[in-house]
């Protein structure tokens, strides 16, 4: 893994709100991961690609051992410490030209915890471009307090919900632009989206 200082990786994750870590996972598990969502794919033919979630892999023993895997482990225990308990996971795979957009939002808007000691890892599985719809981040907005998500069906998106569009200032975005097997890390308030994928490439992360 190509190291990411620790004391750097805090400095810029309390800065922005998110940073990433290059090469954390190896090409051959990567493989791996990609032939286990297409298995996931082929047995549950009714989901969205983007609608992985946790009910199909809390019991699955090949996402048991991606998730605990020692090298997503030591990263997390940068931000949270050694006490560590994995709240909820998934896969959010858009498809070649049809893959939907995930609308403005915080994450931790979603989750009923208290105290809101969590993080968010997100290993991308492809390559993660802006042409097939990259994480975008607001950087700084992490700072903000967590805000009420709205149900949007206007069009058709992967969380159909959406912060009030007043709070996002869309100018500032980030693309966070990752190779397969980088991981990037981002707090539970910072606001973040993405755009739908309309080009021939797949993008796929946990």
């Amino acid at each position: 893994m190509e190291s990411t200082p620790l004391h750097k990786a805090l400095e810029e994750y309390n800065e922005k709100g998110y940073v990433v870590f290059r090469n954390v996972i190896d090409e051959e598990l990567i493989a791996e991961t990609r032939e286990h969502v297409e298995w996931l794919q082929r047995k549950n033919p009714h989901l969205r690609p983007e609608r992985l979630n946790y009910t199909l892999v809390q019991n699955d023993p090949f996402w048991v051992r991606l998730v605990s895997d020692d090298r997503l482990l030591d990263i997390a225990e940068q931000f949270i410490g050694s006490n560590i308990a994995l709240f909820a996971s998934h896969y959010i795979c858009k498809p070649p030209f049809d893959g939907r957009p995930v609308l403005w939002h915080q994450d931790g808007s979603y989750w009923p915890l208290e105290p809101m000691e969590v993080i968010t890892l997100w290993l991308a599985v492809d390559d993660s471009l802006p042409e097939n719809g990259c994480l975008r981040v607001i950087p700084g907005t992490h700072r903000m307090d967590l805000h009420e998500v709205k149900k949007y069906r206007d069009i058709e998106s992967v969380l159909n919900s959406e912060i009030d569009p007043s709070l996002v200032e869309e100018d500032k975005a980030v693309d966070v632009v990752l190779k397969a097997g980088d991981v990037s890390v981002h707090h539970p308030n910072i606001i973040h989206g993405s755009n739908p994928n309309h080009s021939p490439i797949i993008r796929c992360a946990l």
